[in-house]
C-alpha cells in the first residue's frame, strides 16, 4: 500500500488586543526572547521560534488566529496588507475570527 502524506496548514500568528502598543511591546520584549518584525501605531509583530505574535489595538484589528492556507482565496477576495501578506477574515462555527492567509515564505520556524 502506498501512503500519501497530507500537507498540513500552518498557524502563522495569534493576534491579541492591547491598549498601548509600545507598553505591550516593552513587556513582551522584557519577558520573552523574541524579535520585533514589524511595528507601527496600530500593531506590532513579534517572531518567536515557532510562531508569530501580533499585538493589535482595538478598533483597528480584531483578536484572531491566522492560518496559512493554500486555498485562502476560496473564502473570498484577499486583501493585500502593508506587510505584504494577503488574507481575508472569516468567522469559524463558534464566532471566532480567523485570518485565512495566502501562504508566505520564510515562516517563524
Amino acid at each position: 500500500m502506498q501512503q500519501t502524506e497530507t500537507v498540513l496548514d500552518s498557524l502563522h500568528h495569534v493576534a491579541i488586543q492591547v491598549k498601548d502598543i509600545e507598553r505591550a511591546l516593552q513587556w513582551y520584549s522584557e519577558n520573552f526572547n523574541s524579535e520585533i518584525v514589524y511595528l507601527d501605531e496600530t500593531w506590532a509583530l513579534l517572531r518567536f521560534q515557532n510562531i508569530y505574535l501580533a499585538l493589535v489595538v482595538p478598533g483597528q484589528h480584531p483578536p484572531h488566529i491566522a492560518i496559512e492556507h493554500s486555498g485562502a482565496e476560496s473564502y473570498g477576495t484577499l486583501t493585500r496588507h502593508r506587510d505584504g501578506t494577503e488574507s481575508i477574515y472569516i468567522n469559524d462555527s463558534e464566532g471566532n475570527t480567523i485570518e485565512m492567509m495566502k501562504p508566505v515564505s520564510g515562516g517563524a520556524d
